[in-house]
């Protein structure tokens, strides 16, 4: 990696993977096993990103003593049904095929079981293109094992990347607010599952609507970059 080729680490699910209500159907169908209310699709929609245990919590209201039953429900649909449900957003293998040529290096920061993620990747013919896959506990339910919440995965794919710099990309504010916390710019991606002006409010350096626009945005801070880098080793006062 050249001095000036800055890595890039992608959100996994409505960044990379269109989940198409594979995991919001796959919720649904083990509250409903389970007895337990089933929020409307916005709030089903708005639980993909962060941690599946924090949203059953705060966003479905499941009690704490059912929240491990529910994920083991929904971990069984999803294996069996949700994965094949899932389809690769417009353009993301055009933007790893640049990057690739660039020589960039690429890796991965999701809040989903670390183990899942590889699968998904794997699933759809991807895991291999990128250098690192970091996510959560593969032990949802367990407390801290492992990187804790999207800092502390950004942070440990960073040191995968033996790296401080690198540019985030996501679609909620967790990726805005793990980026920012570790001392990255993100670019947030349209296509996820922000609601209007999420990825702005929580600090995104640009928000982008297709695949060329993002590749076009990580080269454009990738100059910033350079110059920045030119300027501090041209300067004999720094």
């Amino acid at each position: 990696m050249t001095q000036t080729t800055v890595p890039v680490i992608f959100d996994l699910d409505g960044t990379l993977v269109d989940p198409a209500g594979g995991i919001t159907d796959g919720i649904a169908a083990a509250l409903t096993e389970l007895g337990l209310p089933v929020p409307g699709q916005d709030l089903l929609d708005a639980m993909i990103g962060p941690k599946l245990s924090d949203s059953l919590q705060n966003v479905a209201m499941v009690p704490a003593d059912m929240i491990g039953d529910v994920i083991l429900l929904y971990r069984q649909y999803y294996m069996a049904t949700g994965i094949g449900q899932g389809r690769l957003y417009p353009g993301i293998m055009d933007v790893l095929d640049s990057f690739a040529a660039a020589g960039r290096p690429v890796a991965v920061a999701t809040q989903k079981p670390q183990g899942l993620a590889q699968t998904v990747l794997e699933h759809h013919g991807i895991a291999g293109r990128f250098q690192f896959i970091r996510g959560s506990a593969d032990d949802e339910s367990a407390a801290a094992a492992g990187p804790v919440g999207k800092t502390g995965i950004i942070a440990a794919a960073l040191r995968d990347l033996s790296t401080h710099h690198a540019v985030m990309v996501g679609d909620r504010a967790q990726d805005v607010a793990g980026a920012i916390a570790n001392g990255l710019d993100c670019i947030g991606v349209s296509w996820g599952f922000a609601p209007d002006g999420e990825l702005q409010d929580a600090g995104a350096i640009t928000v982008v609507d297709t695949a060329p626009d993002l590749v076009a945005a990580v080269e454009r801070l990738e100059a910033i970059h350079a110059a920045a880098m030119s300027e501090v080793q041209n300067d004999g006062t720094v």
